[in-house]
């Protein structure tokens, strides 16, 4: 059975995104720069570069370009929240940077939206676990990320869902934000230490649940 699994950066202090992170206001707190500082790392690698941000050939390869080019490869659907995929749809470019069905939890009803490059979001009205359902049908082998926000994971978290855990932790210290883990009931899933991989700019973890 494919694997369903968290795959984000995160700041040294907890935070996935800055506080005021919206794309209508972009100098609100200097969130640009905070989260540019936070994921630094993943903009230099060129597997990510060449293959998702289509700025053509360039960047650095080795350990964490390797990390990179297995963990795109992996997914064969990604699950997001509203406000995730309403900040991405002002600024994606056509071709979406997920090449994947991408089902968004919402309470709004739309259509699904097709766009070039094997990207499709499709809005779940009915919750996550139906979300997640319909994510794993259209993965077949392939595995299912849970691309965010932080409330979103932590909903999938909560039902005991998430199967892996990978985070890469940049040296940065935002003060506020999206905390990654808030709202956690009892008991919360446990997991182990599976790969730690040191990057110049952050420190990959992956963990597995026990």
């Amino acid at each position: 059975m494919s694997k369903v699994f968290v795959n984000i950066g995160l700041s040294l202090d907890g935070f996935m995104a800055p506080d005021g992170m919206t794309m209508n206001n972009p100098a609100y707190k200097n969130w640009g720069a905070k989260w540019g500082a936070m994921m630094s790392w993943l903009f230099k690698q060129q597997y990510f570069r060449e293959n998702v941000l289509k700025l053509g050939q360039g960047g650095e390869t080795g350990p964490v370009n390797d990390l990179v080019r297995s963990t795109v490869e992996r997914i064969g659907a990604n699950i997001m929240g509203k406000r995730m995929f309403d900040q991405g749809e002002a600024v994606w470019p056509e071709d979406a940077p997920f090449h994947t069905p991408v089902y968004v939890l919402t309470n709004v009803k739309r259509e699904p939206w097709v766009r070039p490059g094997g990207t499709t979001f499709y809005f779940i009205n009915e919750g996550p676990e139906r979300a997640l359902e319909l994510a794993r049908e259209s993965a077949g082998s392939r595995d299912i990320r849970i691309a965010g926000g932080a409330d979103v994971i932590q909903q999938y978290l909560n039902l005991g869902a998430v199967d892996e855990l990978e985070i890469a932790l940049a040296p940065v210290l935002l003060g506020s934000g999206r905390r990654l883990f808030e709202n956690l009931r009892e008991p919360s899933p446990q997991f182990r230490i599976d790969k730690v991989l040191e990057g110049a700019n952050a420190t990959h973890l992956r963990y597995v649940r026990q």
